[in-house]
């Protein structure tokens, strides 16, 4: 082993003949290639010794492992060198070596075995775990399946419902269910966690204890007929939720090749259908997603300065409406002490009852216990004066977007809070500059722009101002990872990243209905490429009278680009609202579920003549590839902006933005990343040509004529972006 190798496994042999092998590679001790040869040759080491009776696989310092190594995939990917394959490892190494091993070997599982870890654990003869370790099998996050036996062992230990359950969702058990299930034979307390491994697989050897090979198990496996019942029901419901996924059937043709043709035919279909899902444009996507999202918290400039986050005990909120009381909602979950300040009683009680109820909804699920319920909104104090401020850490401020207002609260919290106290905004529309222009501590000044229910959604933008200290940007993100958040820090302007990206999203839409496209069919292909609902179908969500005051923002701040169309409120004169009212561009039955509105053409067909536009033949024979190109390269456009302005870090902020804040799905990588899987050159010229059409809307950005004329990505660093606070 070279001294650059990454990882290592370490062994050795108590005087009661046991081999302790244990897994070496911080921080969660993944499987690198490394590790896995040496693992290999303690195996054979152990296997050629004769003082070694019995084997116990484990991992340092209280983590067994956290699974195959993420940037070796790279390598795999690469295919440079001398490449390792999967099903040398899956066959040759764990299946003929390990679980064949002429010695019992124990796993002994703490922490976490996820992924390859678990896999390694199946192919020994026994695991004995603590009761708090996660084991799970969470490879399909990553557009891959299981490669070292999983989709084979799993099954044949807790049986296939469960198994497929457990790979299908990504989501890990804790060993105390783990054993329930028959995936573990023991829980013991973490000290004695190898003394009873090593006595366990002595008494294997001595023939107290049984000595199972997992692959050849097959007392948990349904009869052939119930298999093909649940096997179908799996592949009915990926069908139904993610038909573009096919890494989903992959895994349970897997397993199906392991019920019906037998354990080592199902380890060849694995170690194919891995090998194949490796060079996917959906692996190469999701792990993308995956480095991108654990990158957003590097921020050139700032977070490189060395500055420790400061402590932040205790936040008050400004506003008690949907946005205040869900922002209240998430810091309370994770321990703030929070006081939540209103105008008036009425107002004050609503926005607590709204954080209460936000809570119950939790316990009603039961991922939440009555004790800790009362313990959570008791870190809740409401006020209706600014008394209490005089030591909080961070102010929120969620009010309506009104200027005026907005101001003179920020001049009155530069009065009543501390001088350290970090002044944040929840804006998503107006600038920062003005909201602060009346006081003097502008370096204290920072957007904290949640997304709604801001309890629930994942993205948390933070924009900054050229004022901005960088201490307050490092506190605030420290702010947002601790309430679970992925953070994105963003310049100030309109629309800051998300809602800038994409207001061309809904405006090419209503553009090209004004032109002659079925807005159902828009939405229907929309829908298929994989957002969470269509631009028309958006709109009717979020409500007209929010899409008319956004967009009249954008038309304000760019109106050489922005479609310009009375279609929203020549149908807001008329009652239609969205989906609160029932009616929209689609209309809403008593349970919500929509269908055509039969005005829609009327309306369509006034918009049309006062825009002066007429109906394009060409348009309405779209397909759905033209349709998602015209919706999402405005879209793309706008994006390039964004960064070429120096409103975002990079383009990988940009990925995480779209697809947690507006649902841009995961597996085609991000916004950006999608666009370089197509071209910076065919996108140019498909935009140019629908400018010349169509009008200024579509017009390519400076940035990515530059781009495309030089042949380069669009994410590629060294675009002439200069960071603007």
């Amino acid at each position: 082993m070279g001294s650059n190798a990454k990882g290592r496994t370490v062994m050795e042999v108590g005087t009661d003949g046991v081999a302790i092998i244990t897994i070496i590679n911080p921080p969660v001790n993944s499987l690198s290639f490394d590790v896995l040869f040496s693992l290999r040759d303690s195996y054979e080491q152990a296997l050629r010794r004769d003082d070694v009776k019995a084997i116990v696989v484990t991992g340092a310092k209280g983590k067994f492992s956290g699974g195959f190594d993420i940037t070796a995939f790279g390598v795999l990917q690469g295919g440079k060198g001398e490449q390792p394959n999967v099903r040398n490892i899956s066959i040759e190494m764990i299946t003929d070596i390990f679980e064949a091993a002429r010695k019992p070997v124990v796993a002994a599982i703490d922490g976490l075995a996820l992924g390859g870890g678990l896999e390694v654990a199946m192919a020994c003869h026994a695991r004995i775990s603590t009761p708090t370790a996660q084991l799970g099998l969470p490879e399909l996050q990553l557009g891959i399946i299981p490669g070292f036996g999983g989709t084979q062992r799993l099954p044949r230990l807790v049986g296939l419902s469960k198994a497929l359950e457990m790979m299908l969702t990504s989501k890990p058990i804790k060993g105390q269910e783990a054993h329930s299930l028959g995936l573990v034979d023991a829980i013991v307390p973490p000290e004695e966690l190898i003394n009873t491994a090593r006595r366990w697989a002595l008494e294997i050897l001595e023939r107290r204890r049984p000595w199972v090979l997992s692959l050849h198990r097959t007392d948990k496996l349904e009869s052939l007929a119930e298999a093909r019942k649940i096997i179908n029901l799996a592949r009915a419901q990926a069908k139904k939720q993610s038909p573009n996924l096919k890494h989903i059937f992959a895994c349970i043709d897997a397993v199906e090749t392991g019920v019906v043709s037998g354990p080592r035919a199902g380890l060849w279909k694995e170690a194919e259908e891995f090998q194949g899902l490796l060079h996917s444009d959906t692996c190469k996507s999701l792990i993308h997603i995956f480095f991108a999202q654990r990158s957003t918290t590097k921020v050139p400039g700032v977070t490189d300065l060395g500055l420790v986050p400061r402590q932040i005990k205790k936040v008050a909120i400004v506003g008690g409406g949907l946005m205040g009381s869900g922002i209240a909602t998430a810091l309370i979950l994770s321990d703030y002490h929070v006081v939540l300040k209103e105008v008036n009683d009425k107002f004050l009680q609503a926005g607590i009852d709204r954080v209460r109820a936000n809570l119950q909804s939790r316990v009603k699920k039961g991922n939440m216990t009555k004790e800790k319920f009362e313990k959570t909104i008791s870190l809740l104090k409401g006020v209706l004066d600014y008394e209490s401020f005089k030591d909080v850490d961070m102010v929120i401020e969620a009010v309506i977007e009104n200027v005026s207002l907005k101001q003179q609260i920020f001049s009155d919290l530069e009065k009543y809070c501390p001088p350290h106290c970090m002044l944040a905004t929840n804006t998503s529309t107006i600038d920062l500059e003005l909201i602060g222009e009346r006081i003097k501590s502008r370096d204290r000044i920072i957007g904290a722009h949640f997304f709604s229910p801001a309890h629930v959604m994942p993205l948390l933008e933070i924009v900054r101002t050229k004022h901005t200290a960088a201490q307050v940007i490092v506190d605030l993100l420290d702010v947002g990872k601790n309430i679970k958040k992925t953070p994105v820090v963003v310049g100030n302007c309109t629309g800051f990243a998300v809602n800038r990206m994409f207001f061309p999203y809904s405006q090419a839409a209503i553009l090209l209905a004004e032109r002659g496209v079925d807005p159902y069919q828009i939405d229907r292909a929309i829908s298929k490429f994989g957002m969470p609902m269509g631009p028309f179908r958006l709109c009717d969500l979020v409500g007209f009278g929010v899409a008319a005051a956004t967009a009249s923002q954008f038309v304000q701040a760019f109106p050489e680009r922005t479609y310009k169309s009375m279609l929203i409120p020549l149908m807001q004169e008329d009652k239609n609202a969205g989906e609160s009212t029932r009616k929209g561009f689609y209309v809403y039955d008593k349970n919500r579920k929509a269908g055509p509105n039969p005005e829609l053409k009327k309306y369509i067909e006034k918009a049309r003549s006062i825009s002066g536009v007429s109906v394009d033949p060409k348009l309405t024979k779209l397909s759905e590839k033209d349709i998602v190109e015209m919706i999402f390269f405005p879209v793309v456009n706008e994006a390039c902006r964004v960064l070429a302005e120096g409103i975002a870090v990079k383009a990988a902020d940009l990925d995480i933005a779209g697809v947690m804040g507006m649902g841009f799905p995961s597996y085609r990588g991000g916004l950006m990343f999608w666009a370089d899987s197509l071209g910076s050159k065919y996108i140019y010229s498909r935009l140019e040509e629908w400018s010349k059409q169509y009008g200024g809307f579509f017009k390519p950005c400076r940035y990515l004529a530059e781009r495309a004329a030089q042949g380069a990505t669009l994410s590629a660093p060294g675009g002439h972006a200069k960071p603007r606070m």
